[in-house]
């Protein structure tokens, strides 16, 4: 079973993660790999294939979080676009602040810890490869 089959746990973990960041009064954001068959977004905004995006409701409209995609429109530069993000292209949900959330290994194999905090996440500095060096699950407790 791939990590994004109907049985998946991934899309549930990233609605869960969008959810307790928002309950904290923070800012959920999703690293998503471009690369991956059905993303849509501004390619303008892309760095070596990755692109971090806001999802704060103050931020982003129509906010679809379902089992194959996220959905909604944003702006970029005052320009409205509107983003397809397919669940298997996330690679992270977190909160800006304080960088809790997962980090979803390219291979499915399991979770790492999420990319560090910072005030501007920059997707060159975030790679969840680096992350999890023992290559084995890992959960990191949320508080």
């Amino acid at each position: 079973m791939s990590e994004e089959s109907p049985g998946s746990t991934k899309p549930y973990l990233v609605r869960a993660i969008y959810d307790w960041t928002l309950d904290q009064g923070l800012t959920p954001q999703i690293m998503v790999d471009v690369k991956v068959d059905g993303v849509q977004v501004p390619l303008g905004y892309v760095s070596d294939g990755k692109i971090v995006l806001n999802l704060h409701p103050s931020s982003v409209g129509g906010l679809e979080l379902g089992n194959e995609y996220l959905m909604f429109s944003a702006r970029f530069s005052g320009r409205a676009e509107e983003l397809i993000i397919p669940v298997e292209a996330i690679m992270a949900v977190y909160a800006r602040e304080n960088g809790h959330g997962i980090v979803f290994q390219a291979d499915g194999s399991g979770l790492s810890p999420p990319p560090p905090a910072g005030d501007k996440p920059s997707p060159t500095n975030e790679n969840p490869k680096q992350v999890n060096k023992n290559n084995g699950p890992h959960l990191k407790v949320v508080k």
